[in-house]
């Protein structure tokens, strides 16, 4: 009598595992980052990041995709990028956040704010501050100091609400998952031209050491990372 149940719960899974796996497989996220399909679609945040580069992989222009580059910083930490994606336009860089919620916020303010129906609501650092910090770390580490080449974007997930977002800088974009294949496309076509293929690949050399860091790489990382919220 159980095999009916069993039967179901298993065609269940499927349909929904499917087309997910589907989508995965089309892409070389498992390579760049070096996740498994399960590690991506079990784990919210990598499932977002997932989504971003799926999107930036299908976009029919000549570029390096990159993801998850455990980046050094002046201060001797790393600083961990979710995406980046290199072109004749300049250097794109992608911060996700796959959040649900209210999300208010503004590019001069430290603290934004996510909240819920049912009244909770959390702080989380300012992702733009927090991409500025991956800019930087980029510009050393890419060979490419002038920040003019560089262009934030901050994506959020699709089952959020961006309520009350200012954003001031002109380079600067944050939008929601849904939003950025038309407004990356819509950006680029107003975008000259600015690094030749060479330096576009040169810059991908560059970068692709910091391309699936170790276990060690990401554990200090993360012990660095509490070090500095418990101050």
């Amino acid at each position: 009598m159980l095999v009916i149940p069993i039967m179901i719960v298993l065609f269940t899974v499927v349909i929904i595992l499917l087309p997910s796996y589907l989508r995965f497989i089309d892409t070389t996220y498992e390579k760049a980052s070096g996740n498994s399909f399960f590690e991506t679609f079990s784990n919210k945040g990598n499932w977002g990041e997932f989504k971003i580069y799926a999107k930036l992989e299908h976009i029919k222009i000549k570029k390096h995709v990159m993801t998850n580059l455990y980046i050094p910083t002046e201060k001797g930490h790393t600083t961990e990028v979710d995406l980046v994606m290199i072109n004749q336009r300049g250097i794109f860089v992608f911060e996700s956040k796959n959040y649900s919620g209210w999300i208010f916020g503004s590019e001069n303010r430290k603290q934004w704010m996510q909240t819920f129906k049912n009244g909770t609501k959390n702080q989380f650092f300012n992702p733009i501050w927090q991409n500025k910090g991956h800019v930087k770390a980029l510009m050393t580490a890419s060979g490419l100091e002038d920040a003019n080449y560089y262009y934030s974007y901050i994506v959020f997930g699709d089952d959020c609400t961006l309520k009350d977002i200012t954003v001031l800088s002109d380079e600067v974009k944050v939008i929601k998952q849904s939003q950025l294949t038309p407004y990356l496309i819509r950006d680029l076509k107003a975008m000259p031209s600015i690094l030749t293929y060479q330096q576009v690949d040169t810059i991908y050399a560059n970068l692709k050491k910091y391309q699936l860091a170790d276990d060690a790489t990401k554990a200090l990382h993360i012990e660095k990372l509490k070090a500095i919220h418990n101050k």
